[in-house]
């Protein structure tokens, strides 16, 4: 977007600016007028980027995109703020921007509109539409989230789950937070309390991917507590190698053991051997597995291509 304002708020074309560092002082989320605009977009955005939320109380996606971009913009910890106008008590000032249709949204720089969207887009898009806005710099409660999932892979369960609470209760609904939480309960050996937590999800917040990964992996513990020995099951094994219930507990013991890759392994031969054992048993569980694990786990990735290999051959 190659324009600008006047200092009576009117339109003129102009170039893009970078942000400029620092933060403005005043609050991160806000409502404003026309009156205040040149105040609380213009002259802040001078100081630190700012996302203009032109929306009205009868808008349905309104509604929708209003409450997520706050979310964002709280997680961004004073990287970026949100200021909202009411278009029905601003009508000059929505007039003036040439607005439409609504949610529009403008973001602001260097006292200048350097990009925006109309209407609502999913989470996804707005974090990296704040990402852009950002220079792609990290907010620090996701640089936060970045080390305490490093401090759990590495097994300081104590350290991770001081950072994950934390945030979460800053933000009970942070997906990461709340996958994270659940990795711990389960690292802990805490079995009820993560599955107590598990249930007092609400049911949008357990299809979220992160926490999806959770609880697939909490599925697989408890599953895999309950497969027996993983030597007692390969010499049954050997004596049978279709025995597929066998090599299916096999696979959970050694899922169980940390043993991801053997456990895959194994959950491939049921495949190869008999793809439509158990009702898809074999392949519903690598999915889960992969699930569990992350699409980005060079096993998933490798698991995946190998299980494609099978499908189609």
């Amino acid at each position: 977007m190659e324009f600008s304002l006047n200092h009576d708020g009117s339109m003129k074309p102009g170039e893009e600016q970078a942000p400029a560092p620092g933060a403005a002082p005043g609050e991160i989320i806000k409502d404003s007028s026309t009156a205040d605009f040149m105040a609380d977009v213009i002259e802040a955005s001078r100081q630190i980027p700012v996302i203009v939320d032109f929306w009205a109380p009868w808008c349905e996606p309104c509604k929708q995109l209003g409450p997520a971009l706050e979310k964002l913009v709280k997680g961004a910890a004073g990287m970026v703020r949100l200021v909202k106008i009411n278009v029905d008590e601003n009508q000059d000032l929505a007039a003036q921007m040439q607005i439409k249709s609504i949610p529009a949204v403008y973001a602001f720089a260097g006292g200048q509109p350097v990009d925006g969207f109309a209407g609502a887009l999913p989470e996804s898009q707005l974090k990296a539409f704040i990402e852009k806005l950002t220079g792609g710099a990290k907010s620090p409660v996701d640089t936060a989230l970045d080390q305490a999932c490093a401090a759990l892979d590495d097994g300081d369960v104590a350290t991770a789950g001081a950072v994950f609470a934390q945030i979460q209760a800053q933000d009970p609904t942070n997906e990461r937070a709340l996958a994270g939480m659940i990795r711990v309960s389960l690292a802990s050996g805490e079995t009820d309390q993560v599955q107590e937590m598990i249930a007092s999800l609400p049911d949008e917040l357990k299809t979220k991917p992160d926490i999806a990964a959770a609880i697939a992996a909490v599925e697989l513990s408890l599953q895999s507590q309950d497969s027996g020995e993983a030597d007692e099951l390969r010499a049954i094994l050997e004596k049978d190698e279709n025995d597929h219930q066998t090599r299916f507990d096999l696979a959970m013991a050694l899922y169980g053991q940390g043993r991801n890759e053997d456990a895959v392994d194994e959950l491939l031969e049921i495949f190869r051997r008999n793809r439509k054992w158990n009702d898809d048993a074999a392949r519903n569980q690598l999915l889960k597995i992969f699930e569990a694990l992350g699409a980005t786990d060079p096993l998933t990735m490798d698991g995946r291509k190998r299980l494609s290999t099978l499908l189609f051959s």
